[in-house]
């Protein structure tokens, strides 16, 4: 595919890296030279330097041969006007970031009025998934297949629980649980474990299952969390809005701690029903004085990554709910996964990872069959959803007589909305979807899963 990208900045950077990994062509213009030119040279792509929203420099860039065009400027009327202007220079689809809340209750119609193939909101995107880990406080991440049917859940061994020293093979056989172990973090080990392979105290373990089979899961191996009734949040910014209305919603209290005097009388407008406390959420006193060490959840969406990280080692120190963290840079992954901490959360990195969704799911006319896609561990593991439309040689064979790559790991397939956990007897048929953990990046079929 011949893809554009206008905005080198950190979501930019983070498609870049993420799409040229695939393959795709990529163009990218900034009217920063150099971001244009950092961007060249580490990812080997075309850069243009100019402004994306301009016909002569779309042009220069090659619009007329573009499949997608996705606009990630700071700006969202520059991302529109970008959008609207590579419609009528070209016949591609199109992507615009959308972040302002005034915009984004307009998202429906401004998706439909100037015909854009999405419209995405990081800060929305970024509450949506803060949502989830606070109503399922078991689980430190999670993500969605089949259309929701299914979810791969990332949470971490307790102390003391009873998983520790069961095998992979134990869950189904002593537990008769229906769920799949896919992945193990072990400190600086990422495994795809076997049926033999024992657990360990403070592993990391990623499993696939219906959100009722993980319930039953959960409470098989006593891994309790109460429901969360009440969440302080610290810092009021668009993210804090999304989620606030979210939680109101499903009957939890909300609680943002905000410094700036006009922003909180913004929020007591916005949201009557959350209580708005004008005050500084990095001073300890601060966050004690209203409550932190009884809260159900914490969540930390100030500005700063430093700060939002201290809070939330502060609050793993005093409390014993659920913390969320928001952290924006990503070139720090691999040191802040060794830290104490909850469930992270990178807006930039969600949004990055919804739109190289969709250009897989624009593949599937080009023959590409992957339905949706998650980096579970940054450049190392992915999970591939894979939707089968045509006959291909993995088709109505026993699991257990084909060969796979090493490092690859049916998870699940999903037929007629019914769930199966692969055995070796099993086989995969048309119109199945199945899911696919892998150490293999950027598999675009499903036979690329075999020797």
């Amino acid at each position: 595919m011949n893809i554009m990208i206008v905005g080198c900045g950190k979501v930019g950077q983070a498609l870049v890296e993420q799409l040229s990994d695939e393959g795709d062509n990529i163009t990218v213009i900034d009217v920063d030279e150099r971001k244009v030119n950092e961007a060249s040279r580490k990812y080997d792509v075309m850069g243009i330097v100019g402004n994306g929203a301009t016909h002569m420099v779309q042009l220069e860039a090659g619009i007329e041969h573009t499949d997608l065009m996705i606009a990630v400027t700071a700006s969202d009327e520059l991302n529109l006007l970008c959008c609207l202007v590579a419609k009528k220079a070209g016949k591609c689809q199109t992507i615009a970031r959308v972040r302002s809340p005034e915009y984004s209750k307009d998202a429906p119609y401004l998706q439909e009025e100037l015909r854009l193939a999405m419209v995405i909101n990081p800060e929305f995107a970024a509450a949506s998934e803060i949502a989830r880990v606070i109503r399922f406080p078991s689980a430190v991440k999670i993500d969605t297949f089949a259309k929701g049917k299914l979810e791969l859940l990332k949470f971490r061994l307790p102390n003391n629980c009873i998983l520790t020293d069961y095998s992979v093979k134990d869950i189904s056989t002593k537990l008769k649980c229906d769920v799949l172990v896919c992945m193990i973090e072990r400190g600086d080990e990422t495994i795809i474990p076997g049926g033999d392979m024992t657990f360990n105290q403070g592993d990391m373990i990623s499993i696939v299952a219906t959100p009722q089979n993980a319930n039953r899961f959960f409470r098989k191996i006593n891994y309790h969390s109460n429901q969360i009734k009440n969440v302080i949040i610290a810092g009021g910014g668009n993210i804090a809005y999304y989620l606030s209305k979210m939680l109101i919603k499903s009957g939890i209290a909300v609680k943002i701690i905000e410094l700036n005097d006009q922003r909180c009388e913004e929020l007591c407008v916005e949201l009557p029903k959350a209580t708005i406390i004008h005050g500084d959420a990095s001073e300890k006193e601060t966050l004690l004085e209203e409550g932190i060490d009884n809260t159900g959840a914490f969540v930390a969406l100030t500005n700063l990554d430093e700060e939002n990280i201290l809070l939330s080692l502060f609050a793993h120190s005093i409390m014993n709910g659920k913390i969320v963290t928001k952290v924006n840079r990503i070139e720090y992954d691999e040191i802040i996964r060794k830290l104490d901490l909850d469930s992270i959360v990178n807006p930039k990195h969600i949004t990055a990872e919804c739109i190289v969704s969709f250009v897989r799911a624009m593949k599937n006319s080009m023959g590409s069959n992957v339905e949706t896609l998650y980096s579970l561990i940054k450049g190392k593991v992915e999970a591939a959803e894979f939707v089968i439309r045509e006959r291909s040689p993995i088709l109505y064979v026993p699991l257990q007589e084909l060969v796979f790559k090493p490092n690859v790991l049916i998870a699940c397939i999903v037929r007629n909305d019914k769930m199966i956990i692969p055995r070796g007897q099993d086989t995969i048929k048309l119109g199945d979807s199945v899911v696919v953990v892998s150490r293999h990046l950027g598999l675009h079929d499903i036979c690329d899963i075999l020797e």
